[in-house]
């Protein structure tokens, strides 16, 4: 078997997209759009969501065959018709939804993109060079886990792991850090962007972050609507810039205003659950916490840390070993009933795995909630497509879901416009508690502040909310306090006017002093 190269000092390509144009019958997706990738470079590609970046990356990796255009490495056009070609010329990508083998371990994942592997896999020197790999990289991974059994955060780790491990001399990264903290994405981009200055790597990044862009990025290309509208270096662009470049100078964000007001009775109460993950070892271990009306508590936390398998829980995914759940102070078995009964709304991550049926169409997905309703059924049973098709197009144009009509199938939408999808259903009913973990992964800006609006909104009207993000400025801007959870437990809350980003960063990392033994011993 050849050994991986683990970003071998070899000599990195200039790599150069010339016209490149893609239709889909009707749907001009990607027009003319020209890419030039400097040897080393560090690359942001910025757009909103339907402006053509994944149509360009799938072009680039050869999943499309474009109608026009050129693909040259080095002054060499190159005809890339599948994603092996793509690999063995040392382009490599980590998508923005996880493509690992749920069921193979992480170190079998990272073996497994190897071009000339033999029939036979020599483990014992396999995994002495995976070890030594991991200990030159910021993060590590537990190799002997199972994917399935691996929380968001450490699934986007593996996906970098592996095109490094693999070797690939230009990296595509789309969104990569959405499901990491802070310090986790400035630790994953500074060692790429270490590696693009050393000339081993090329990076093109696909990002909606400003400040990614302005810390990691030389150059920066804008996108929008399948044409290129601006190219150049971030250091002789602005915010102001980008943002009229993506969205165009007539944009205006939502926004919404925190009403201060006290927050109300506990609408939602965790008492002293304790459940298991999926190696039946204990997730949560006796956690409590309480979400009163009006207030929105974030609940920060590297992953891994029980915030999954907590929202599981609350969603009914997932049993609880000890302890109980209580909404509007009674008793809460979790059930769609009691969901419906009580306002209580769900935002999960990975919606394609955990909030929808990919087969269905996109109507049928905005009327989980309802369909059953009285007004959607005829003879008692009989559900009446034309009225859910018809609310279906209220909600396609109110949140912006950007699909040809109401009976495409879900998964020919964009990961974003799942999302929105998702959000559609969720937020457009009365909400009492919302339970949202990381809403706004892999939204745009625009999208994201419409959510955050459609949050703070929710919590006004006398919602509790609770909140999971790994992204502490989301947290920052709208939680009313903050927890932060680790290894099962809360070590930790803070108002949010008292909140201070170090202090939260160390209690993520697992830092304890005698300080916060004590804080947890009293809490």
């Amino acid at each position: 078997m050849s050994e991986p190269s683990q970003v071998e000092a070899a000599r990195v390509p200039l790599v150069e997209v010339v016209g490149m144009t893609k239709r889909f019958g009707a749907l001009l997706a990607l027009n003319g759009v020209s890419v030039r990738l400097e040897p080393g470079s560090f690359h942001a590609i910025l757009g909103e969501n339907g402006a053509g970046k994944s149509t360009l990356v799938k072009c680039i990796m050869g999943y499309y065959r474009p109608d026009a255009g050129r693909l040259l490495l080095d002054g060499v056009q190159h005809d890339i018709y599948n994603p092996r070609q793509a690999l063995a010329h040392g382009l490599g990508l980590v998508y923005q939804h996880f493509t690992l083998v749920p069921n193979m371990t992480a170190a079998e994942n990272l073996v497994l993109g190897q071009t000339h592997a033999s029939p036979t896999i020599d483990w014992a020197n396999e995994r002495a060079r995976i070890e030594s790999f991991q200990r030159n990289m910021p993060f590590h991974v537990d190799l002997d886990a199972r994917v399935t059994s691996l929380a968001a955060g450490e699934k986007q780790k593996l996906e970098i792991l592996k095109q490094l491990y693999l070797g690939h001399r230009v990296m595509i990264l789309d969104e990569p850090t959405s499901v990491l903290t802070p310090s986790e994405a400035d630790q994953v981009l500074g060692m790429l962007r270490d590696l693009t200055k050393a000339g081993r790597l090329s990076v093109v990044l696909i990002t909606h972050k400003f400040r990614e862009v302005r810390a990691f990025a030389e150059d920066v290309t804008v996108l929008r609507g399948g044409r290129l509208v601006g190219a150049g270096k971030v250091a002789e662009l602005n915010d102001a810039d980008l943002a009229g470049l993506m969205f165009g100078r007539e944009t205006v964000f939502a926004s919404a205003d925190r009403t201060a007001t006290k927050p109300g009775k506990a609408a939602l109460e965790v008492r002293s659950v304790t459940t298991l993950n999926d190696k039946a070892m204990t997730a949560c271990d006796a956690l409590s916490l309480t979400v009163r009306e009006g207030e929105i508590l974030g609940v920060a936390g590297v992953a891994g840390n029980g915030q999954r398998e907590l929202v599981e829980v609350l969603a009914g995914q997932r049993g609880i070993e000890a302890g109980e759940v209580r909404v509007a102070g009674v008793h809460y078995d979790r059930s769609r009933k009691q969901m419906r009964r009580y306002g209580v709304h769900l935002l999960t991550e990975e919606p394609l795995q955990n909030s929808c049926v990919r087969g269905m169409s996109v109507a049928e997905n905005l009327s989980f909630r309802n369909f059953d309703d009285g007004a959607n059924v005829q003879l008692g049973c009989f559900v009446r497509r034309s009225v859910l098709r018809r609310h279906a197009r209220t909600l396609i144009q109110r949140y912006d879901i950007r699909t040809p009509t109401p009976d495409a199938r879900l998964d020919t939408l964009s990961g974003g416009n799942v999302q929105r999808t998702v959000l559609a259903r969720e937020l457009s009913g009365t909400v009492s508690v919302l339970i949202a973990q990381n809403p706004c992964v892999g939204l745009d800006f625009s999208a994201t502040s419409e959510i955050h609006s459609q949050i703070i909104t929710a919590r006004n009207r006398g919602a509790a909310i609770l909140l999971f993000s790994e992204d502490l400025d989301e947290l920052l801007e709208l939680a009313d306090r903050i927890v932060v959870m680790s290894e099962g437990h809360i070590v930790y809350e803070t108002p949010r006017a008292a909140a201070d980003v170090e202090t939260i960063g160390l209690y993520m990392a697992g830092h304890r002093s005698e300080r916060e033994d004590l804080w947890a011993s009293n809490a």
